[in-house]
């Protein structure tokens, strides 16, 4: 029986390091289970998991050239397969809910229509981009005003 990447092997622990085990699998060759590969969960001591002389069961990952064999104990373990994420569904213009509670619409009044069944035309990007850049501009400007008064830096009055 080769040993080839995919196969599920029985082997014992024979050796334990703080960057996986080694384990010594049937025709005696030998494979490296890294820590990552022992449990599902954050494994910080390996100890903790495995001790010299346990028999376990790996999954081959892959096999080098030079002779390694990489092994996993998590991937050995037989799970049902959980179904491929999906898309995400596609997100909803803030600013265009039309809910009757009048909710969220981005945190910018309705310019005085309190009618919710109005819906604004969506924005185009970059028409949000200099929304946003002159929003940006003005909270900056302000900013430095308080804080530069405050101070008394460059352009501060004093009396």
């Amino acid at each position: 029986m080769s040993i080839e990447a995919g196969s599920k092997l029985q082997g014992k622990v024979t050796g334990i390091t703080n960057f996986g085990a080694f384990v010594e699998l049937p025709e005696g060759s030998t494979g490296l289970v890294h820590i990552s590969e022992v449990a599902d969960n954050y494994v910080k001591d390996i100890n903790d998991h495995l001790k010299v002389g346990d028999m376990v069961t790996v999954k081959v990952i892959n096999v080098e050239k030079d002779g390694k064999i990489g092994l996993s104990i998590k991937k050995a373990i037989d799970r049902p397969e959980r179904p491929e994420r999906s898309e995400r569904p596609a997100r909803h213009d803030r600013g265009d809910r039309g809910d009757s509670r009048g909710g969220y619409s981005g945190g910018r009044p309705r310019h005085g229509k309190s009618n919710d069944s109005h819906r604004a035309p969506k924005e185009n990007f970059e028409s949000k981009m200099a929304r946003f850049l002159k929003d940006s501009e003005d909270r900056l400007s302000s900013l430095k005003r308080n804080t530069e008064s405050k101070r008394g830096g460059r352009g501060a009055r004093r009396g």
